[in-house]
Formats: structure tokens, sequence, C-alpha cells
């Protein structure tokens, strides 16, 4: 950008900074969410649950079939750090 459109714009930049901090909020918060680590970890614990008898088969077929759809997706698009974080 040129000086003049600096100069311009610069009365807005707190909301472009604040966009970007939220866009980059979200890439994190969809990399962590779709993580085939964090994933696999949620399967785990809700096995879990189900084994502890503090989840019925029917939620945990629900549940499951969502976190399935979560690692799916995350191996399609190739978000495969598996690390967790």
């Amino acid at each position: 950008m040129g000086l003049i459109s600096e100069v311009l714009l610069l009365p807005f930049a707190p909301a472009r900074g604040s966009a970007w901090a939220i866009r980059q909020v979200l890439r994190e918060a969809e990399r962590i969410y779709y993580d085939p680590a964090t994933v696999r970890a949620e399967l785990a614990r809700l096995e879990e649950q189900l084994q502890a008898g503090e989840i019925t088969e029917e939620e945990f077929d629900q549940r499951e079939d969502e976190l399935l759809d979560r690692l799916e997706i995350a191996l399609h698009h190739g978000d495969t750090t598996g690390n967790g974080t």
C-alpha cells in the first residue's frame, strides 16, 4: 500500500489488528479440533466413559460417529501432524 492509503486507513488499524488476531485464534482452534491425535484421545476417553457406565450405548454411537467424521476430515485435508496440541 502507498503512504496515502496507509495514512487514510490508520484510524482502522485497531479493527484490522483485531480481525487478524481473531483469524489466528480461529485457525489454531480448527487445527486443534481436527488434529488426529486429539480426536483419537477423545475416542479413547469416550470408550472409557462407556465402559464405566457414564454414557449409554446410544450416546457412545452418536459421539463416536461425530469423532470419526472429524478424523476423516482431518486425514483428507492432510492435517496429520498428530502431536495433539
